[in-house]
């Protein structure tokens, strides 16, 4: 194992601050376990096909019993979980299993009738009739009325009750309350902390499709007796909308109070499932290597074919964005932590690359027609990947345990192995890794992963420690890396350190990146040998970049050394080529929760401050119209600066709507370069625009957004409508050429 070569030091167990750390907190173990699983209880798993199972079922499989997959082969977990939270939808849920169900009591009455299946047809038509009255709002009674509701829901809670087994395994009451409009994901997985202290029934997305309004309704919930937290799942099929900075679903603008609710009640964001990685895209880290994870892009209707917004539908950013709001309004709505999950619907859960069945009943079930490149409901199901797991930090397994450890968001994802890592932050003080007891020393001197870092005092500069041990049965560890971001006047930054690695690799000497590991796959037998790597890896890192004036946030990513994708493996099974259309190897890898860090008033204070719309006004500053912008860009080129950064460029504007950015050299940015310059530039590259309304629109990540351009005496600045109120950019006179060595670059 080697270390950053920068001396890494942290944590003083004197810090009086901090000093409370209980003895059960040092005591705290990792226990695993499953946040989003569908059983034949959900409407759609069984019209997919899943029509025998229950809630019960899910939990064996979960403690590591055989069960039947519903094509009839028997599935099993390879390594049992320590708790799961079974998540069938809300909206009907076991209406359609039950009345097909002979002797239940919803068999029992006339609306069963229109519910029971007896050849395909009755499939499509049951599946459509139930989501159009979803979409539609025109829910049907009978299915909703307490009698049934109410009598489902109390059989969850029995089921849940008998399969729970204080400090050997945990069974929480959960549902998941699933909002679709328009096609975009919205969904909650809502979690009790006590199934004694639980409402009468689940609150659905048929009584309201908003977020907010299922916030309201945990709040009255919470008043009730009834402890519980929500968790935003799969924000990268949400099409820009889990994330929102400006309005809320209901057109609102988004302020103090929806924020407070939000934190109140969403503590955690899914990062793993099977449809794809939320943490991040390559268009909004083009710089972080490793981005491009089981990124997965999954078309839109209305109209069809659409891309999904990427803005506002991946963690990392949210996180950036949560900043940017917190220094220009004083709120940060997305403090959240992670968890991984499934979202499957067979009741069972495939985890690993080499036991991949799929997660949608007989549509992905089969191995010759999920290699086939089936599509399912747009899908390739080649695409899918294997489930997500959380792990949660708590004294013990019981519900009461787990569930404040995920309440306080001391928990971390995996992609699917049984990867256990720690994450500590604190003043920069005295080294405690090499001590024997150096957990007890970081819970005293520091805080947790999804904890907030103290005022700083005399120290200023926060360092971490990081651990990571391998899965016994999956890959060896390549890395881990501390991903920053941090914000600045309305501009948000990110960062990705390599803290510590395996084997004698060396960091490149300017940007400090440590090369591949190598792999040892071979594709065509699709194996892969654990001779690179460690078992284990720790170190230390302080901060070199800090700004104490700045809010940030860190979080802990380890990787593992590629081994075969699912994919792979499987057409080595059928004897045919791996598909070109996903990647033949995988990174494994866990994501711990962030620890954030947020200056102080007299920081804040003392900071250079940035120039806002308000002081231009304030100023007497003038909007362009319509006709002063055109005549001001249209056939013209612009140099600009952006004032954040001190990056120069030339944006042309052609009159046909397009745009072409330049550097002072006159050269194209590469990719990497106009990644940096869609990020902290005025408008983005290679892309349409058009004068409205007194802006220039133009879009980044498939999300719209605009510039309005102020004049100030014979000065111009711009402000874009995705920075917060800050005026960032500035016509400048065209710059001397610069050498290559001297051409000014984003700090990124």
């Amino acid at each position: 194992m080697s270390l950053t070569n920068t001396k890494l030091l942290l944590l003083s167990s004197t810090i009086l601050v901090l000093a409370g750390a209980s003895a059960d907190a040092q005591e705290r173990q990792a226990y695993f376990g499953e946040t989003h699983v569908h059983t034949g209880w959900s409407f759609d798993a069984y019209i997919f096909g899943n029509t025998k199972s229950t809630p019960a079922d899910a939990y064996r499989y979960a403690k590591g019993e055989a069960i039947k997959h519903p094509l009839g082969y028997d599935i099993k977990i390879g390594t049992p979980l320590d708790w799961m939270g079974v998540t069938d939808h809300s909206e009907y849920v076991g209406t359609v299993s039950l009345a097909n169900t002979p002797g239940s009591s919803i068999s029992k009455l006339p609306i069963a009738k229109k519910l029971i299946v007896h050849n395909p047809a009755d499939i499509t038509r049951i599946y459509l009739w139930l989501g159009n009255t979803i979409v539609d709002k025109k829910p049907i009674a009978e299915l909703i009325s307490p009698e049934v509701a109410n009598s489902v829901w109390k059989q969850n809670v029995d089921i849940a009750n008998e399969a729970n087994q204080p400090g050997k395994f945990t069974a929480f009451c959960s549902y998941e309350w699933t909002s679709t409009p328009n096609n975009r994901n919205m969904h909650r997985n809502v979690f009790f902390r006590d199934c004694g202290k639980v409402p009468a029934a689940p609150y659905s997305s048929i009584e309201s499709s908003d977020p907010s309004d299922l916030w309201d309704w945990m709040d009255g919930q919470r008043k009730a007796g009834n402890e519980l937290l929500a968790i935003s799942h799969n924000a990268n099929l949400s099409d820009g909308h889990m994330f929102p900075t400006d309005v809320d679903e209901k057109g609102r603008p988004i302020d103090a109070a929806w924020a407070a609710s939000r934190d109140r009640n969403e503590r955690l964001s899914e990062i793993k499932q099977i449809k794809g990685a939320s943490e991040t895209h390559p268009t909004l880290s083009p710089n972080d290597e490793f981005a491009n994870f089981e990124i997965l892009t999954y078309l839109l209707g209305d109209p069809a074919g659409r891309f999904p917004t990427i803005s506002g539908s991946y963690i990392r950013q949210a996180l950036k964005d949560g900043l940017s709001m917190m220094e220009a309004r004083g709120f940060n709505p997305y403090k959240t932590g992670f968890v991984g999950g499934s979202d499957s619907h067979n009741t069972g859960v495939p985890y690993r690359q080499d036991n991949f069945y799929g997660g949608h009943v007989l549509n992905d079930g089969d191995i010759k027609q999920r290699m086939s490149g089936y599509v399912f409901a747009g899908l390739d199901v080649r695409l899918e990947n294997p489930a997500g797991l959380t792990g949660v930090w708590a004294e013990e397994n019981t519900r009461e345990s787990l569930f404040d450890a995920m309440q306080r968001k001391e928990t971390f994802a995996t992609s699917g192995p049984h990867i256990r890592v720690r994450f500590f932050g604190g003043p920069n003080e005295t080294s405690v890794v090499g001590k024997q007891d150096w957990v007890k020393s970081a819970y005293a001197g520091g805080v947790p992963m999804g904890g907030d870092l103290p005022p700083l005092g005399e120290a200023k500069t926060p360092s971490f420690v990081v651990w990571a041990v391998k899965d016994p049965t999956s890959g060896n560890l390549d890395r881990i890396q501390i991903v920053k971001g941090w914000t600045k006047h309305g501009q948000s930054f990110e960062k990705v350190f390599d803290v510590a690695w395996a084997g004698n690799r060396t960091p490149d000497k300017f940007s400090g990146v440590v090369p591949p590991i190598g792999s040892t796959v071979d594709i065509s037998e699709a194996t892969y040998t654990n001779t690179i790597g460690a078992v284990e890896l720790k170190g230390e890192w302080t901060d070199p970049e800090f700004d104490p004036s700045l809010d940030a946030f860190y979080y802990l990513r380890t990787l593992e050394i590629p081994t075969p994708r699912w994919t792979t493996i499987q057409a080595k099974e059928l004897g045919i080529a791996p598909p070109d259309n996903v990647p033949a190897t995988v990174q494994e890898r866990a994501w711990s929760s962030p620890i954030w860090y947020t200056p102080t008033q007299e920081l804040r204070t003392a900071a250079t401050k940035g120039t806002t719309v308000a002081d231009l006004k304030q100023k007497g500053a003038t909007v362009l119209d319509n006709a002063a912008l055109t005549d001001l860009i249209v056939g013209k080129s612009s140099w600009v600066r952006n004032n954040v950064t001190g990056e120069v460029f030339s944006v042309a504007w052609t009159p046909s709507g397009q745009r072409l950015i330049t550097n002072s050299n006159g050269a194209i940015p590469q990719p990497s370069e106009v990644g940096d310059v869609m990020h902290g530039g005025l408008m983005g590259a290679g892309t349409g625009y058009a004068i409205k309304d007194g802006a220039i629109v133009t879009t980044l990540g498939n999300a719209p957004y605009e510039a309005t351009v102020y004049k100030l005496g014979d000065k111009y600045f711009a402000a874009r409508s995705n920075e917060f109120g800050y005026a960032n950019y500035e016509v400048v006179p065209t710059p001397k050429m610069l050498d290559p060595v001297d051409q000014p670059k984003a700090p990124f």
